[in-house]
């Protein structure tokens, strides 16, 4: 049996893939952008894998730091169109604080070596491509299935075989199937369709899915390692909501500040100023309240408490916000940016 989903043929190789065919020409890249996150990765790495032969540990490196430099020639700061979330920040966060603060709170013995670094390579993989046209059919994002068929192209490079490593190829398709993100309301609760139901992270219903689209995936041991593994995957890319309270603010003002970038609008201009005003408000609670749900027992165990914590002050900096501009419009998307800003800091102080 091959992969479950089949997306790896519908997204061909691009120039940044051309620029960048393996973990050498990543490396080279890196050494004149970021020399220091290859030994950041390794470090991971090796607490992820012990036990495991330096070789074993050494592919999932390359894979991690291949699809990081991809990432970052692509959409962060070492190109020319920077996206300022889904970049190599957004990346180490997930490598380095994410997954470390799971590790230290589960243990290190928690889950296998091989799951631990399966979510080390999704951490640099799930976000590879951002501005793709066309979606699947299905609850797939476009996005998620041209990083799937990236990723897949990337483990080919650094020493995965598709039949002998299958697990891993799996694993990674249907955790990056999984983070597909959906921002829409959700349905009402008794929802007769909640497999394929708009809100939130896709792990949470993708078993649902597969049930109806994939029926036999539950007699497959891989796919059923790697939606359990797509459930923390979801998690970890969805922490922010459970960790301290300032970086919960920095990622919802880089995630303004890419949303007004890609629509064209400039955060000194006045355009900006309503968008941003209702992102990072309105649009905060209904991410924290509404579309965030935990998908794994695991990440709601660590995670969950920071969520208990911040909720108070979520609602008391949105309401601040829309409380200061409530009679005098914000003249720019920078104004808002720099008010929510200084309504976080003191929040968190």
């Amino acid at each position: 049996m091959g992969v479950i989903l089949g997306y790896s043929n519908l997204y061909a190789a691009d120039a940044v893939e051309a620029a960048l065919p393996d973990a050498g020409a990543a490396r080279a890249l890196l050494a004149t952008h970021a020399d220091g996150l290859p030994g950041r990765i390794l470090a991971v790495a090796q607490r992820a894998g012990q036990g495991l032969a330096e070789a074993e540990i050494a592919r999932h490196v390359d894979a991690t730091v291949l699809g990081l430099a991809r990432l970052g020639l692509r959409h962060g700061s070492f190109g020319d169109d920077p996206h300022d979330y889904h970049s190599e920040v957004h990346v180490m966060e997930l490598a380095e604080r994410r997954l470390g603060r799971v590790m230290d709170a589960l243990g290190d013995g928690a889950l296998p070596p091989a799951d631990w670094l399966a979510l080390l390579v999704f951490s640099a993989c799930h976000d590879l491509r951002q501005r793709e046209r066309f979606d699947v059919p299905g609850p797939v994002g476009g996005n998620e299935a041209a990083s799937i068929a990236e990723t897949f192209r990337i483990l080919d490079a650094c020493g995965f075989g598709r039949e002998a490593d299958r697990a891993m190829y799996v694993a990674q398709e249907l955790m990056i199937a999984g983070s597909t993100f959906d921002a829409r309301p959700l349905p009402h609760a008794d929802a007769e369709d909640l497999a394929t139901a708009a809100g939130g992270s896709l792990a949470r219903g993708l078993g649902l899915w597969l049930d109806g689209d994939r029926p036999e995936w539950t007699g497959d041991p891989d796919a059923r390692r790697g939606e359990r593994l797509g459930r923390l995957a979801a998690d970890l890319d969805t922490a922010n909501v459970g960790e301290a309270f300032v970086h919960l603010a920095d990622s919802a003002l880089r995630l303004c500040r890419e949303r007004e970038r890609r629509a064209g609008r400039a955060l000194d201009r006045a355009g900006s100023g309503p968008t941003c005003l209702g992102f990072l408000s309105r649009g905060q609670l209904f991410y924290f309240f509404d579309l965030h749900r935990f998908s794994s027992r695991e990440g709601e165990r660590v995670y969950g408490p920071g969520k208990a914590a911040n909720g108070p002050g979520v609602r008391r900096v949105s309401a601040a916000l829309l409380q200061r501009f409530e009679h005098e419009p914000p003249a720019s998307g920078q104004a808002v940016l720099a008010a929510f800003e200084a309504l976080c800091a003191a929040e968190g102080a």
